[in-house]
């Protein structure tokens, strides 16, 4: 079986080889850059098995296959988290977390001795990797809202929000300045545009911020009342199914 290593950091390339090579299979070769690497690839028979790290010296291990394509099956080596690397279950033969475990290694090994198909027959999806391995993409919540009044576009900052209600089938805003604008959509939209840090759904009419809160009083049937700062028209009660949620919340 033909394995190679690729591995910037030299002394743990050579640990690896030697605990490979402790499980009585060769390591022909070591490759320390993506450089290296698809050089290397462009000049010789591709291997049966890649040991890959993900982060090398010159840049991300995934641009060698952007040069050169490669059907070896590879066990990633990696200091990334298990959460981010569940998927690569799927498309490779298996992850090492470093420092890598001898038994996790041969338990690798393993595994890709007794894969069936043949891995040069299984594509490799080195597109979904990436994806997988990229800082998950951050959800951008709701600033600011553009409302027309008349002829006129208002634009109010989320900052100004003192709470949201439902009235007569209508979204409503209400701000600190004791004002309320009509919005188009529902609060159940509403409810997941908003930043679940600073909004909080108490009640199938209100959401309210946490910046809002002027005080909260104990109310009957296990409930909570929330006092705002100017909304007066309505109580604003915390449902009981949600005053676990709501404490947690505020805590």
């Amino acid at each position: 079986m033909n394995i190679i290593i690729i591995e910037d950091e030299k002394p743990s390339a050579r640990l690896l080889q030697r605990k490979i090579e402790k499980l009585g299979f060769q390591v022909n070769t070591l490759l320390h850059s993506v450089e290296e690497a698809i050089n290397w690839f462009k000049n010789n028979t591709h291997p049966d098995l890649i040991f890959l790290d993900i982060q090398l010296s010159d840049g991300l291990s995934f641009e060698i296959f952007d040069s050169v394509a490669i059907k070896s099956a590879i066990i990633f080596t990696t200091a990334y988290d298990e959460y981010a690397l569940r998927a690569f279950k799927l498309n490779s033969i298996d992850y090492l977390l470093k420092p890598i475990d001898e038994d996790d290694l041969e338990v690798a090994v393993n595994k890709f001795k007794a894969r069936q198909p043949k891995p040069e027959s299984v594509p490799f999806d080195i597109e979904m990797i990436k994806k997988m391995l990229v800082s998950p993409e951050v959800k951008t919540y709701k600033k600011r809202f553009t409302i027309k009044t008349g002829q006129h576009l208002k634009v109010i900052n989320i900052e100004e929000v003192e709470c949201f209600y439902s009235e007569n089938k209508g979204t409503y805003l209400h701000t600190f300045d004791n004002r309320d604008y009509l919005l188009e959509g529902t609060l159940e939209q509403l409810e997941v545009e908003l930043d679940p840090k600073d909004f909080f759904r108490v009640s199938r009419k209100f959401i309210v911020p946490m910046k809002g809160i002027k005080d909260i009083v104990v109310y009957s049937n296990s409930r909570l009342k929330v006092i705002l700062p100017t909304y007066k028209e309505d109580e604003v009660i915390v449902s009981r199914e949600r005053v676990n949620d709501f404490k947690t919340w505020i805590a």
